[in-house]
């Protein structure tokens, strides 16, 4: 994700380019030749690290979920050890991972938006189940910073809170955005006033 500052691997290039093409054209305007030629190899080179685009679709959409919950338990097992920090910091901290990713990663959105269906049963049924548990993980937090609020009402809430974080690649007008700085203040800001309003309702 983001935070990852060493080269990437071969097999990541492809991953990368693949989202990209994926994303632009849809799963099935894309070949295997043209991911190949993005990343500099023939296509039947890229059997040698992916068994066909199905498994790249599969690594990608269970790969995001997958990191998005491990980047969350991170972030709460490092406050969880310092003392005192307070919970709207945890929060803010959740915020602040997914936003990473919302800016960061716009391809995987859109690729998750339309094409999570072409996963075969069991690595859709993969990716649900971590999103639940990251759903789940949210609410505890949000819960925690505000004890009214209801469990349905939370789980509302973070669900609205990703669809807004989730919208960036619908914004892609030259201007539509300020520069990432912006961008970023601007979605914790209107994440946080999601959440105080959930719980003033």
């Amino acid at each position: 994700m983001a935070t990852r500052t060493d080269a990437p691997t071969r097999r990541e290039q492809i991953l990368k380019e693949a989202a990209r093409l994926f994303a632009e054209r849809g799963f099935h305007g894309v070949g295997v030749d043209e991911i190949g030629a993005a990343v500099g190899i023939s296509g039947p080179g890229l059997y040698r690290h992916f068994a066909g685009k199905d498994a790249m679709l599969a690594e990608l959409l269970v790969g995001i979920s997958d990191s998005l919950l491990t980047g969350a338990k991170r972030r709460l097992d490092e406050s969880d050890r310092a003392a005192g920090v307070a919970p709207e910091a945890v929060l803010d901290s959740l915020i602040e991972g997914h936003i990473d990713f919302a800016l960061d990663d716009r391809p995987l959105i859109t690729l998750h938006d339309r094409e999570l269906d072409r996963l075969r049963d069991a690595d859709r049924k993969l990716v649900r189940q971590l999103q639940r548990q990251y759903v789940e993980l949210w609410v505890a937090v949000v819960r925690r910073l505000y004890p009214d609020l209801v469990e349905p009402t939370a789980r509302s809430a973070v669900h609205s809170v990703f669809g807004l974080l989730n919208s960036t690649p619908h914004l892609t007008r030259p201007g539509s955005l300020p520069d990432r700085a912006g961008t970023a203040e601007l979605l914790h800001r209107m994440a946080r006033g999601a959440f105080a309003a959930a719980a003033e309702a």
